[in-house]
């Protein structure tokens, strides 16, 4: 009876924490269609500096119960803070990439990340990398290549600072992997004030790029920051009730998402080529993901 009350709390919470999943996704996706509408008015630096302050006034309550202190003294200080830089660009070269491209041909490049992680992994973290996954990173940069359709008009500076974005991001993960004993909410506190530091001397340098904001637009770029917060929160939550293996690969919905809202708000029809290079960057990453949780159990 024990086994059966057991088993059925599992799968309930299994359920759940794949429900979360797909509620995060859908609240990234819809960030991401509130970031692009508003970039139409708003500089990355504006966006990015009013995004993160809300962001940072909303956990101040978690920040203070940690104290202050155990937040900013940390080790390996330079490690954090090129994290930071990392994540700052990432955001801020994704929303640049939204303002002139199809939602879904920035995540497209943006869902490239994890094949960047296991590219990288031998050479930052000194992680053995088999034939099969190396086979799988190799077709994940092939389909990053068709979606790209190289040739002299495709390589705009949109697409470049996407792919940039993407790279930054892929490396802020890998370095994440360096910072396993940090405390989540000294992570995500570097995170957002790093963001914050960096459109702060952005906005500085560029005061031109400042424009008047009217109070409905300065509760949605407010919004930005809450949103992708609570996405994040869902997120790790969903991982801490459901296995990895079951809700990880659900974050490639993210796709799906943008282009269902790009066609809507938009108008964007997915281009040929961009489907067919999301179709290898997903496969890639799907393999890359059940492959390293494959070699877990194994060790």
């Amino acid at each position: 009876m024990t086994d059966t009350t057991l088993s059925s709390s599992d799968a309930g919470s299994a359920r759940l924490g794949v429900l979360l999943m797909l509620l995060g996704m859908v609240m990234f996706s819809l960030n991401d269609v509130l970031g692009k509408w508003l970039m139409a008015t708003y500089s990355v630096g504006q966006l990015m500096l009013i995004r993160s302050i809300a962001a940072l006034v909303v956990l101040a309550p978690f920040f203070w119960r940690v104290g202050w202190r155990r937040l900013i003294e940390v080790e390996r200080p330079k490690l954090h803070l090129l994290r930071s830089a990392l994540f700052a660009f990432e955001a801020s070269g994704f929303y640049f990439a939204v303002a002139y491209m199809p939602l879904a041909d920035a995540m497209t490049y943006w869902l490239a990340a994890p094949i960047y992680v296991a590219a990288l992994s031998p050479l930052m973290l000194g992680e053995k990398v088999g034939w099969r996954r190396w086979t799988a990173i190799v077709v994940g940069f092939v389909g990053v290549l068709i979606a790209l359709e190289p040739s002299k008009d495709s390589f705009t500076l949109p697409a470049l600072i996407a792919l940039a974005g993407s790279l930054a991001f892929g490396i802020a993960m890998v370095l994440g992997r360096s910072l396993r004993a940090t405390p989540d909410t000294t992570l995500v506190f570097w995170q957002i004030a790093g963001a914050a530091v960096f459109s702060g001397i952005w906005c500085l340098a560029d005061p031109a790029g400042w424009a008047p904001v009217s109070s409905v637009d300065f509760g949605l770029l407010s919004l930005l920051g809450i949103v992708a917060m609570s996405a994040h929160m869902l997120v790790n939550r969903s991982l801490k009730l459901a296995d990895a293996a079951t809700v990880v690969p659900l974050q490639y919905t993210l796709l799906l998402w943008a282009l269902v809202f790009g066609w809507i708000f938009f108008a964007d029809a997915p281009r040929p080529a961009m489907l067919v290079g999301a179709g290898f960057i997903v496969a890639s990453g799907l393999f890359i993901f059940f492959r390293e949780q494959q070699l877990k159990r194994r060790g």
